[in-house]
């Protein structure tokens, strides 16, 4: 071994010794500046221990049950137009796309053959009329027998009843929209022949719209007529407002969920019928309650427990939960208006576990 090797060695192991024979003696007396104060090593090392977390303080609040579904909005009216007999289409009188009101004529059949039924027998209604009139005449002369009177009176009434038969016949060659709405695509054109199975074109009426929806059977007994719904569309956060019109008076066995449908105004026909709708709807509205965030719950074999801030450390409180929304649950036993509620670092917390709160929230 060298000379400075041996040097270097021997410096090292005179420093060592010091240290162990001094550092017992000085121990009390090193200091560390820390925020402008000077802090003894055992009390930085009593401060290190300390958990920083942060804190909920719980104060009156009101909470209402948040029930989420999916729907589909529907129109208030629909009906695939069609003809009530046979025959070929002379006539058109829609365009694709556009308003008609109840009553229009869209389509029109070839009703030529009833159109000269209907002439033939409203001629011969005439003769009968006016043999009537003359035999009601000798009638009341004694010229002729009531059984003679009354067969002609007959042949009248038989001929009344064939052209209103007639008659109806040719409404069926005409095609009139039965409601207000928008008529869609037609399948026909002019030329074509139909029947009653032949769909011409949709009729849709979206002012008002439907939307359809279920939610569990447990709620069915908070739901009545008249109750608000809210609801979004795909590609669109603006909430739309809504009220519950009809309830399925039977409860799915399958699903055991329970049918309904509200109805939105949609005076601008802004919603196109077919879309998909996210439902929320608001239940069992509580006031001036505990409500604490949800992941401060810790759950345990016998329940269910929080930590709260007291005196600077953590106390463990045994709680009896109740109504939960997506971010909070209501406390019903354990808490009271003013505790402290610790929400962070969960997973490190322990009966009198010193704490430093960094930020005490009261709504989160």
């Amino acid at each position: 071994m060298n000379k400075k090797l041996r040097i270097t060695i021997t410096t090292l192991l005179i420093v060592f010794l010091a240290g162990i024979i001094f550092y017992p003696k000085y121990k009390p007396f090193l200091v560390k500046k820390m925020k402008g104060q000077n802090v003894s090593i055992p009390l930085l090392r009593q401060q290190q221990q300390k958990l920083n977390a942060e804190g909920f303080l719980i104060v009156p609040t009101d909470m209402s049950e948040l029930i989420n579904s999916n729907g589909t909005l529907q129109p208030d009216e629909q009906v695939d137009l069609s003809f009530e007999t046979s025959g070929k289409i002379v006539g058109i009188n829609f365009t694709e796309g556009t308003r008609v009101k109840k009553g229009d004529l869209l389509a029109k059949i070839n009703d030529k053959p009833l159109q000269a039924q209907l002439d033939k027998l409203e001629a011969q209604l005439k003769m009968s009329e006016a043999k009537e009139f003359r035999q009601r005449s000798l009638l009341d002369k004694d010229a002729i027998s009531q059984e003679s009177y009354d067969q002609v009176q007959t042949d009248v009434q038989s001929l009344k009843a064939d052209i209103d038969l007639i008659k109806a016949r040719i409404s069926e060659t005409e095609l009139r929209a039965p409601f207000d709405g928008i008529i869609g695509l037609r399948n026909l054109s002019e030329g074509s022949f139909a029947t009653p199975a032949t769909k011409i074109a949709p009729l849709v009426k979206i002012s008002p719209l439907k939307i359809e929806f279920s939610i569990p059977e447990k709620y069915s007994s908070e739901i009545k007529i008249g109750y608000p719904v809210t609801f979004t569309i795909d590609g669109n956060d603006h909430p739309f407002e809504a009220s519950v019109y009809a309830i399925d008076p039977k409860i799915d066995i399958v699903t055991r969920v329970i049918l309904l449908r509200a109805l939105y105004p949609n005076k601008g026909e802004e919603l196109k019928s077919g879309k998909y709708a996210h439902i929320s709807l608001q239940l069992s509205k509580i006031k001036e309650t505990i409500a604490i965030p949800t992941e401060a719950l810790i759950p345990e074999m016998e329940g269910v427990k929080v930590f709260i801030y007291k005196n600077g450390k953590a106390q463990s409180v045994k709680v009896n939960t109740g109504l939960r929304t997506e971010s909070k649950i209501q406390i019903t036993k354990g808490l009271k208006f003013g505790d402290t509620l610790i929400t962070s670092g969960i997973m490190q917390l322990r009966q009198n576990l010193p704490i430093l709160l960094d930020t005490v929230f009261t709504n989160k």
